[in-house]
């Protein structure tokens, strides 16, 4: 099932996600219904365990929910096969995880050209080599994953994710391994993507700076949606986080 004329990037809906056994059951998603439009910078933010990278892997097509559809580019993400499921996320979605999943025999431009040529899409040289530059990897095009330092690696699959301009893009903490310079440069280069080629970029985050970035901040908290942000500020989002923390906190000691 598709829905070729929805306005909606990302859509969400009464999404849930159940782990264990009926006897002992984790709820991590618990009837997620969410809306992202298309050139929008989304920021996910909640207290540990409230779900935010268990949405992310859901949306993104990387864990099967329990219950509820995902919607991608106006198109229905469905869990049957996984060639078929491959193909989607290879078409409309890019990722940017904590593992860089670089491959150590290839080059940093090899790596990043990689999935053009997995999708057999014409592969624009210059585009990557304006990527690696802008995320400040200009001098090591032909260096290997292993000459780099943790930080670089991430940077070569942030721009990975962006080279093929897919029409979403999952970042599950991007700059986690950045000192603040490179981390800055990465975020805005994630702005760019939105603001440029009107990409949307869904960032899982722990760092309200870093949420600053972002068009509009999403908290979720025991596995349902707490609230939104637009235009936020860190101090804002700061606050906002302690208040989460203190409801979750209440709600475990029953006050």
């Amino acid at each position: 099932m598709s829905e070729p004329h929805s306005p909606d990037a990302l859509r969400l809906v009464s999404l849930r996600k159940v782990y264990g056994t009926a006897q002992n059951q984790v709820i991590a998603l618990d009837g997620v219904t969410l809306s992202l439009p298309p050139g929008s910078f989304t920021a996910i933010m909640g207290p540990s365990g409230s779900g935010k990278s268990t949405l992310l892997q859901c949306a993104a097509g990387l864990d099967e929910p329990s219950g509820g559809q995902v919607f991608v580019d106006g198109a229905e993400l469905t869990f049957g096969s996984e060639t078929e499921l491959t193909k989607f996320r290879r078409r409309r979605i890019g990722f940017v995880f904590q593992q860089f999943n670089l491959l150590p025999a290839l080059t940093v431009l090899q790596n990043v050209v990689l999935p053009l040529r997995l999708a057999g899409a014409r592969v624009d040289r210059r585009r990557c080599r304006s990527l690696l530059e802008q995320v400040g990897l200009g001098d090591r095009l032909h260096h290997r994953p292993a000459e780099l330092s943790g930080g670089q690696q991430q940077r070569v699959a942030i721009a990975r994710a962006l080279v093929a301009e897919p029409a979403l893009v999952f970042a599950d903490e991007p700059t986690g391994a950045l000192d603040t310079r490179s981390a800055r440069a990465v975020l805005a280069l994630l702005q760019e993507a939105v603001r440029v080629d009107e990409q949307t970029v869904v960032m899982v985050t722990h760092d309200p700076v870093a949420a600053s970035y972002a068009d509009e901040v999403v908290f979720l908290a025991d596995g349902r949606l707490a609230g939104r942000l637009a235009r936020p500020t860190a101090e804002a989002v700061a606050e906002r986080m302690t208040h989460l923390g203190d409801d979750v906190t209440r709600q475990a000691v029953g006050a």
